[in-house]
């Protein structure tokens, strides 16, 4: 199937575009934010911070840029909906990353160094999610027939994340690395908050697909 867009709509195209580079880029900062942490390098995890409130910000204006023109200037008003919803998901995205790190900054969690490469892998994991949705939205606008490939990675991910969250989580509760309950229940918070980017992704994937099913029809 062509592309949703046509030769009237070339700047909505870009203006799409970079929102979604938006997306991809917080789901880096979010990743770099939590190693910067693990590592206990405050100096970067603190500028990662500010990089994607600032991009939080930068993303949500973007977002009610596109709404207006899709509305104002009547374009692809077939598929207005569809791109609407999939931006507000997409959103969620960006948001969640941002609260995570926000989190981290805000509670300052000790991680016990046996769990350390847990939450890198999870936040890994969480990051892939991430990428691969944005791809299935471009996927969406300019290839229709791959959406569902990379949808199937995103859900992939997302597993591979839920494994990875379950074995944090057994780690802190059933075995010795920690004493206080108070610091098990905040592993499995900030676990929780991780593994979240990646459940949004799924949430995002999973809408992708319905919209996908219905261009084709």
């Amino acid at each position: 199937m062509e592309s949703i867009f046509n030769k009237k709509t070339r700047q909505l195209e870009a203006d799409i575009d970079g929102y979604l580079d938006r997306v991809t880029k917080s789901g880096l900062i979010f990743l770099e934010g939590i190693r910067a942490y693990l590592k206990g390098n405050k100096e970067k995890f603190d500028r990662n911070f500010q990089e994607i409130t600032h991009l939080e910000s930068e993303a949500d204006n973007v977002r009610r840029d596109i709404k207006y023109r899709l509305y104002a200037y009547m374009l692809i008003p077939e598929s207005r909906g569809d791109v609407l919803g999939i931006l507000e998901t997409m959103d969620d995205i960006v948001d969640v990353c941002e609260k995570v790190i926000e989190q981290f900054s805000i509670e300052t969690p000790e991680i016990p160094e046996d769990l350390i490469q847990d939450f890198v892998d999870l936040a890994d994991l969480s990051e892939k999610a991430v990428e691969e949705v944005v791809k299935a939205a471009r996927a969406f606008f300019r290839q229709i027939t791959l959406v569902s490939d990379y949808v199937n990675k995103v859900h992939f991910y997302e597993h591979e994340a839920d494994d990875v969250e379950e074995q944090l989580k057994r780690k802190a509760f059933q075995g010795d690395i920690i004493k206080s309950f108070s610091q098990k229940v905040h592993m499995r918070y900030f676990a929780e908050k991780i593994a979240e980017v990646s459940d949004v992704a799924e949430q995002v994937a999973e809408r992708l697909s319905v919209y996908a099913i219905k261009r084709r029809v």
